[in-house]
């Protein structure tokens, strides 16, 4: 009978022993620092009405990697913290970001959605080593990018934009970052100069409508594939744009850059290219992409609103969408424009206000219903051209005064 009670009793160590661990794992399911963490950063955010993101954050949950919304954890630590739904009927959170989140050091992603967030953004996540995306969007984020995000060894993306954000941008984020790929800073109040120098191997780089001056880096990596700085107030020549053979995107309009166009930049794969409301100066390139190299469907060049001078060459003839009005341009249409527009490859195609004393017509044919063609306001009297003008500016009139046109095109008159 002893035997048997001690076997009795043997067995129920072992069961309770058996539970034990089980028990231990679920408190264990994530470190004790990164929950104190995750309630820093709760009690610095909060739902705004309308969101629900933190209905699910119970810190009496024995597992909260699996009941946190947001959360994803490996080996009992936080690596990645998503703040926010992202569903556009949320309105987001509001509050102000806690510097305790740079204590998730296995963080490798930290993202937050669009709503009313303000305050600076933490110099603290500079210790955030493993961090390879940061994504701050669409808030009120305020006061200076923190220079210490300069020291993320793997950081990938990094997107600040749509914030309050202001003074430069520090350097280190060009030089610095060996492995970022990915850096948005548009819409903000950045200020500022932009380094002589780009050494990182970026791919994508966004800095529009801020308030940066000064002239563009003189060395731009050659990786670069996407390029925006519209709505600046940069200036200078488009100098360091030439090497970058696979530059698909560029957008520097709204800026006071000055000076020729290069050649490099008329021909694919820059299938999109917004140089518009500048200061650029002489002709259009006259050099023509190879036959293999042609623009085509999709493709858009926009040069308008500039003091382009010279006769028009057939260099943009392939463009899809293009806009050249407001300049400077003389002399008669390529008749490769012509052809491409009666043809339909040719889109969009604007030359109002400039100097232009022709436009070839073949007789009797008609512009195809999804061309848009303007031609006015030049040094003639357009019998086609338009369908698909924008509200004119100058009432009623089809052409520029004689007076004008007889200085720009060395005494020739309107035809």
């Amino acid at each position: 009978m002893a035997k048997s009670h001690a076997l009795f009793l043997l067995l129920l160590l072992l069961l309770v022993d058996a539970c034990r661990p089980s028990h231990q794992q679920d408190q264990n399911k994530i470190s004790s620092n990164d929950l104190a963490a995750l309630a820093a950063v709760k009690d610095s955010l909060t739902d705004i009405p309308g969101s629900n993101f933190f209905s699910t954050w119970d810190f009496t949950s024995p597992d909260p990697c699996s009941a946190f919304s947001g959360i994803t954890c490996s080996l009992n630590r936080v690596t990645i913290l998503t703040l926010g739904t992202g569903v556009s009927s949320s309105r987001g959170l509001a509050g102000f970001l806690s510097p305790s989140v740079s204590n998730l050091t296995e963080l490798t992603q930290l993202v937050l959605y669009p709503g009313l967030v303000t305050g600076p953004i933490p110099p603290q996540l500079g210790l955030l080593s493993n961090l390879r995306v940061l994504s701050l969007t669409n808030n009120r984020l305020k006061g200076p990018i923190p220079s210490s995000l300069s020291s993320l060894p793997n950081l990938h993306t990094l997107d600040l934009s749509y914030n309050q954000l202001t003074g430069t941008v520090p350097p280190g984020l060009f030089t610095g970052l060996t492995r970022l790929k990915v850096m948005i800073l548009a819409s903000n109040q950045l200020s500022g100069e932009l380094p002589r120098i780009v050494s990182a191997e970026i791919l994508h780089l966004d800095l529009k409508d801020n308030s940066l001056t000064g002239t563009l880096p003189l060395r731009l990596p050659s990786t670069i594939r996407y390029l925006s700085a519209s709505k600046n107030m940069m200036w200078g020549p488009l100098n360091g744009l030439q090497s970058l053979s696979e530059l698909g995107f560029l957008d520097l309009s709204m800026n006071q850059f000055s000076g020729p166009i290069p050649s490099s930049l008329l021909r694919p794969p820059l299938s999109s290219l917004f140089l518009q409301r500048n200061n650029l100066s002489g002709g259009v390139p006259t050099s023509l992409p190879s036959s293999s190299l042609m623009y085509g469907e999709g493709s858009i060049v926009d040069l308008s609103h500039n003091l382009l001078t010279g006769e028009l060459s057939p260099v943009l003839a392939a463009v899809e969408t293009l806009f050249l009005n407001n300049n400077r341009l003389t002399g008669r249409v390529p008749e490769e424009y012509v052809k491409n527009v009666y043809g339909g490859s040719t889109k969009t195609l604007y030359l109002q206000h400039n100097y232009i004393t022709g436009f070839p017509l073949e007789a009797g044919l008609g512009l195809p219903d999804t061309v848009s063609l303007c031609l006015t306001y030049n040094c003639m009297v357009p019998s086609v051209g338009f369908k698909g003008c924008p509200a004119a500016s100058d009432g009623e009139q089809l052409s520029r005064p004689e007076s004008q046109c007889v200085v720009f095109n060395h005494g020739r008159s309107i035809p």
